[in-house]
């Protein structure tokens, strides 16, 4: 038998090839051949992707580029006898890769939700032996093998990938693989549709049967049906923007670090004469570069801000790093249904055979909608008749009294019932409605005015319209309905209900920044229609087929225009995300059905609301309470807010450090001894990134929640850079203010340290007041009060008995003074900086 590979049958393959292909026939297989064949293929069952452990997702965190630094500067510590220092960053090392790995494993347990999609048991049609009678039996959906033949009622789960044989009324729900809520009609009949999911010969594997029955021929199964392969792990999933961002960070510090203890070493030994005995300060020095306290202050500042959105919005943060990214989010994309629309259409307008307004037409169709759902004793209207009676008032229902009813057949496309018509005895009226060119087909027209009000119908579908028509015929009473030389009465357009929320938060969205896209299955006409009803401009528009002809590097650039992108599958929708990520942005994607899940895995942030498919919510990095994007724009605010903070204190406390650094190297040439004693370095560095654990609980200014938060690690080593040099100055300048006020004593070493403690501390509170307070005259917050805690440290401790123990001595009080002055012209020098970054920052940002 030929290999029936992965997938199903081409489209355009007649049943005579697919028989052959497949080495099967119209009675099915025997027993001995499917047992061959399960052997052969394997169950009909998804393969299980076998997830790493708990500890090599431990060993993978340790990996990480910051990660490994503050291990490395850890281990040095302790090789230097360090023993706080080496203890406070390793303690840090072990809880960052604790947390990480949790949350890794956990997020890695739910490919199991997948078969809560796949049926069962099934009905299938086997031969004893090859001379025998077929036999119809139901089977454990995993031995079913290609090849089979099997029966499919309403409400059955489609087992695998199948080609229909017979069907009488099929539809069939494949949103599982479309995203199209409404069912699709299948049939036996060869008519290839467009694209191969609307192939009305093919069903696949996680649908299921909405209505009729069919008889059809599996084609694949297991790992080789679609539904397999769109759910199938590519491998590990690009880094996200968090991750490349803190990535680059890393990379900056680790060149650092890595280049300060022996520049301090070669310095010492070569101007100095001193030998390893500079080791500890060294090192020392090279802790005082690295924020050790960012795991700390990065995990407070995301779960803050993921516990007020749990607590005040219903937003879930399944993954921290998730916050940042969402934060950093220029992109989102969306589906229509549900989200920018209600899964339910509205009435729209009512016209007559001339396209005018016609509320008689309505009231004709209200009347066979109602009557349908009476007479044929339906459990319930379907949506478009459902749409028609709300839009009815009492009367239209009263009108008229019904006779007898043909309810809606998927077959015929229509639905005809028979009213008696008032003051009119003896005489039924037929009203039939349905799809326009079934109906036109039964009206006794001319081939001219068919073709007119069938593009009349056209131009509304075309408008994003779903086009219902309406025809009537006066009957004798008694007489048995007949659907031909009908009188075409008009047509009535309803359009997708919109969501209550969706204009406010698109508008909320483009405010700060996002750029919404739609990424749907359904007709580009309809996603069009949405998009112009809640004031969204489009700017393009593209299909899956057109899609398919273009290259990665194509549609990257053409995604960077479009704003709709129609008819696509899974595959498709995790290109798009692929195309606008290469493009520079970080995307978002908002999806709820299991065919959303590849792209909620491979987009920097993937959303799911609470009553997703299990598996989407699941992989989904934010789970929110309603599909309601006015709770996606709070997650952004808090994202951003958070990423604010986080990027504040990157800012602030690596521009502090490289400037101490940068004096203590100068320091370390000049002086005949170490201007600071690797304690007090140590002491010194974590009063301040105690200080700084305040950024968590800041506020920053409204300006900061309007674009997206983005850690760019040039941006920010240019900032360090400057105003690290800035505060080196400032620390140089204090050199000469030691010179002239500690003139005379013996002690000068012990003092000099006291009074650079003291002036390192000050100028680190006035920076962290400086560059992030002072914006639109708020009131003092968490920052303020810390900085003034810091400052107070650095002015008392060289007086107390700790700073004796530290080696510090009390300064005369002339120094004070004189620092006063440094401090003033150092705030003013900063202020100038700040405002000149920001006026730049400000013109990057406006530029296209």
């Amino acid at each position: 038998m030929a290999d029936p590979g992965p997938g199903t049958a081409a489209p355009a393959a007649s049943l005579l090839e697919v028989f052959r292909r497949l080495d099967t026939g119209p009675r099915g297989l025997t027993e001995a051949q499917a047992e061959g064949r399960l052997v052969r293929f394997g169950e009909n069952a998804i393969p299980d992707a076998r997830d790493p452990s708990w500890p090599r997702l431990f060993a993978r965190s340790v990996r990480d580029p910051f990660t490994a630094v503050l291990l490395c500067l850890g281990l040095v510590s302790a090789a230097v006898f360090a023993w706080g220092t080496a203890s406070v960053i390793l303690l840090l090392v072990v809880v960052s890769c604790v947390l990480r790995a949790s949350g890794e494993h956990r997020a890695a347990r739910s490919t199991a939700g997948l078969r809560r999609l796949v049926a069962t048991t099934v009905t299938v049609q086997r031969r004893v032996y090859e001379d025998t009678a077929p036999v119809t039996r139901e089977i454990p959906v995993e031995e079913l093998v290609p090849g089979d033949v099997v029966r499919l009622g309403p409400g059955d789960l489609i087992p695998a990938d199948v080609r229909l044989l017979r069907s009488t009324g099929l539809t069939v729900h494949q949103a599982a693989l479309t995203g199209e809520s409404a069912p699709v009609e299948k049939s036996a009949v060869e008519d290839p549709g467009d694209g191969v999911f609307q192939d009305p010969l093919l069903c696949f594997q996680g649908g299921s049967v909405a209505s009729g029955s069919a008889t059809a021929v599996v084609t694949a199964t297991g790992g080789d049906t679609r539904f397999a392969a769109a759910h199938r792990r590519t491998g590990k999933p690009p880094a996200t923007t968090f991750e490349r961002s803190v990535q680059g960070v890393s990379w900056i510090l680790i060149r650092f670090a890595l280049l300060t203890p022996p520049l301090v070493l070669m310095a010492n030994a070569a101007l100095r004469g001193r030998g390893l005995e500079t080791l500890p300060f060294a090192v020392a020095v090279a802790v005082g570069l690295t924020p050790e306290m960012l795991p700390v202050l990065v995990t407070t500042c995301l779960a803050r801000g993921a516990a007020l959105l749990a607590r005040t919005h219903g937003v879930i943060v399944r993954r921290l790093p998730a916050l940042h990214d969402i934060g950093a989010m220029d992109v989102l994309c969306v589906d229509k249904t549900g989200t920018l629309t209600q899964d339910r259409p509205v009435v729209h307008r009512a016209l007559d055979a001339e396209g005018r307004d016609d509320p008689e037409v309505l009231r004709w169709a209200v009347a066979a909608a109602w009557w349908s759902l009476q007479l044929a004793d339906l459990p319930a209207p379907d949506a478009l008749d459902e749409a028609l009676l709300a839009a009815a008032d009492e009367d239209a229902l009263m009108s008229y009294d019904g006779v007898t009813a043909r309810p809606f057949d998927p077959a015929r496309r229509l639905a005809t019932v028979v009213v008696r018509t008032p003051g009119r005895l003896g005489t039924h009226t037929q009203i039939t409605k349905g799809a326009v060119e079934a109906v036109l087909q039964r009206c006794a027209l001319s081939d001219d005015e068919r073709s007119r009000l069938r593009d009349l119908a056209d131009t509304h579908a075309a408008d994003g319209l779903r086009v219902l028509a309406v025809a009537i015929t006066a009957r004798p009473a008694g007489a048995r309905p007949q659907e031909r030389g009908l009188t075409f009465r008009g047509l009535v357009t309803l359009r997708d209900a919109l969501a209550p929320t969706a204009a406010e938060a698109l508008a909320g969205l483009a405010a700060r920044g996002v750029t919404v896209k739609v990424l749907t299955g359904d007709h580009p006409g309809t996603a069009v229609r949405a998009c112009r009803d809640l004031g969204v401009p489009v700017a393009g528009v593209l299909t899956a087929d057109r899609l398919d002809t273009l290259t990665d590097p194509e549609l990257t650039e053409l995604a960077r225009r479009t704003t709709v992108f129609a008819r696509c599958t899974p595959e498709h929708k995790t290109r798009i995300t692929r195309a606008l990520q290469a493009g520079g942005h970080t995307v978002g994607f908002l999806g709820d059905g299991v065919n959303d899940l590849p792209a909620l895995r491979t987009a920097d942030v993937g959303i799911a609301p609470r009553d997703a498919a299990g598996v989407s919510r699941e992989n989904a990095d934010l789970v929110l309470a309603e599909k309601d994007l006015t709770a996606i724009g709070h997650a952004v605010a808090a994202g951003r807010h958070a990423g604010g903070n986080i990027a504040t204190y990157l800012r602030i406390t690596l521009s502090s450090n490289l400037g101490n650094v940068i004096a203590m190297l100068s320091a370390g040439l000049l002086l005949p001894f170490l201007p600071m004693l690797p304690a007090q370095v140590l002491v010194q560095n974590l009063c301040f990134d105690a200080a700084q654990l305040a950024f968590a609980h800041d506020r920053p200014a409204p300006s900061a929640l309007r674009r997206p938060s983005v850690l760019d690690p040039r941006a920010l080593l240019r900032f360090i850079v400057g105003f690290g040099a800035l505060n080196a100055v400032a620390d140089l300048a204090t050199f000469g203010v030691l010179a002239f006020a500690l003139r005379g004593p013996g002690d000068d070493e012990a003092l000099f340290h006291s009074g650079w403690f003291t002036e390192n501390l000050l100028t680190q509170a006035v920076v962290m007041v400086l560059l992030s307070f002072g914006r639109g005259g708020r009131q003092p917050g968490p920052v303020t009060w810390s900085a003034a805690g810091l400052a107070g440290v650095g002015l008392l401790l060289p007086a107390s008995p700790v700073g004796a123990g530290l080696g510090l001595s009390p300064l005369p009080g002339v120094y004070y003074g004189l620092l006063a002055a440094v401090l003033a012209l150092y705030a003013v020098a900063l202020t100038a900086a700040r405002t000149r970054h920001e006026r730049v920052s400000a013109s990057a940002v406006a530029q296209p």
